[in-house]
C-alpha cells in the first residue's frame, strides 16, 4: 500500500451532508485529506488528476470514463423533486425562445439536462448565456431584465426557491421532476469516482468509510437539517423536506435513469459513447 494519503473531494452544498456527515464529526475515520470545490472545481481536479477519489458531475464520468471508475452504490439523485437544480423564469419556458437564459458555470450535469428539456419537453430554443448565481447576487436578480431566466443549483436554489431570498421570478421548473414527467426516471446529479490508477486497496477503504458515513448521515437527517439550516438561512423544514427527498444510493433504477441520460448525451454528440464501470476487489 502506498503511504501516500488519498485526496477526496467533497462539495461544500448541504445536499453533499449525509455522505461527509459522520466523517465530519469524527464518528467515521476517513483516511485521506478532503479537498473542498464546487463540482465544476472537483470535475477539473480529478481530470487533472490532483485528486484520487472524488464526487463529480454524472457529465464528468461519461466524458473521461476510462478514467474513471465508479464507487458502487453512492450518488446524488433524486425520483421526482430534487429542488436544489431550479429554472427561474419570467415567463413559461415555452416561451423563452430567443431569450437569454443564464446557466451555472459550476454544474454542467444540470446545464445539459436543462437543454434537453429545451430540446424535448418545452420545444424552445433559448440564448444560454454562462454566469454563476451564487446566492449573493440573487438578491438583485430582478435588476437584469435582459435575463428571462437563469438555471440556479445547490444552496441558493434551495434559498431561492424556499423564499428564504425574494423571488423576481414567476415561473419556477424543478428540473429533477421535469425529467421523472418526461422520462419515468429517476435522475443522477452526481457519482462517486476513483482514478484507475489509484491504489485500489486504499480507494476501497475510502468508499467503505464513505459509505458508513452515508448509513450514519441516512440515520439522522433530522442533525443534518439543523446544521443546513444554521448555516445557509434555508428554512429548517425546508431543509429537512430536501434532504430526506434525495437519494445516495445507485439502485438499478437510478443506473436506468443515469444510463439513459448518458444515451441521450451519446446521441446529441456531447460525449462518446462510453460503459459502466466500477470500483471492486478483483
Amino acid at each position: 500500500m502506498s503511504h501516500t494519503a488519498m485526496r477526496v473531494g467533497r462539495i461544500p452544498y448541504i445536499n453533499c451532508y449525509p455522505v461527509y456527515g459522520a466523517v465530519d464529526r469524527g464518528i467515521v475515520p476517513l483516511a485521506a485529506e478532503l479537498i473542498d470545490g464546487v463540482p465544476t472545481a472537483l470535475n477539473q481536479r480529478m481530470a487533472a488528476g490532483t485528486l484520487d477519489v472524488s464526487v463529480v458531475s454524472a457529465v464528468e464520468y461519461a466524458r473521461d470514463w476510462e478514467r474513471y471508475l465508479l464507487l458502487p452504490d453512492l450518488a446524488i439523485s433524486c425520483d421526482g423533486p430534487v429542488r436544489s437544480v431550479m429554472l427561474f423564469s419570467r415567463r413559461p419556458a415555452t416561451e423563452l425562445g430567443g431569450q437569454q437564459v443564464l446557466v451555472s458555470r459550476s454544474s454542467m450535469t444540470s446545464v445539459h439536462l436543462l437543454e434537453m428539456l429545451f430540446e424535448n419537453v418545452w420545444k424552445t430554443k433559448p440564448v444560454f448565456i454562462a454566469g454563476d448565481a451564487e446566492a449573493s447576487d440573487l438578491r438583485d436578480a430582478g435588476a437584469d431584465s435582459a435575463v428571462g431566466a437563469r438555471l440556479v443549483i445547490g444552496d441558493a436554489a434551495l434559498m431561492l426557491g424556499t423564499g428564504a431570498i425574494p423571488s423576481p421570478y414567476e415561473h419556477v421548473y424543478d428540473l429533477g421532476l421535469e425529467w421523472k414527467k418526461w422520462t419515468g426516471l429517476p435522475f443522477v446529479f452526481a457519482v462517486w469516482v476513483a482514478q484507475r490508477t489509484a491504489d485500489t486497496t486504499q480507494a476501497l477503504a475510502v468508499h467503505a468509510s464513505l459509505m458508513e458515513s452515508r448509513d450514519w448521515g441516512l440515520k439522522h437527517l433530522a442533525v443534518l437539517a439543523q446544521q443546513a439550516h444554521e448555516n445557509t438561512g434555508v428554512p429548517l423544514a425546508a431543509c429537512n423536506e430536501y434532504l430526506s427527498g434525495l437519494d445516495y444510493g445507485l439502485s438499478y433504477p437510478h443506473l436506468g435513469g443515469l444510463t439513459e441520460f448518458y444515451r441521450r448525451l451519446t446521441l446529441a454528440g456531447k460525449v462518446a459513447p462510453g460503459r459502466l464501470a466500477f470500483l471492486s476487489a478483483a
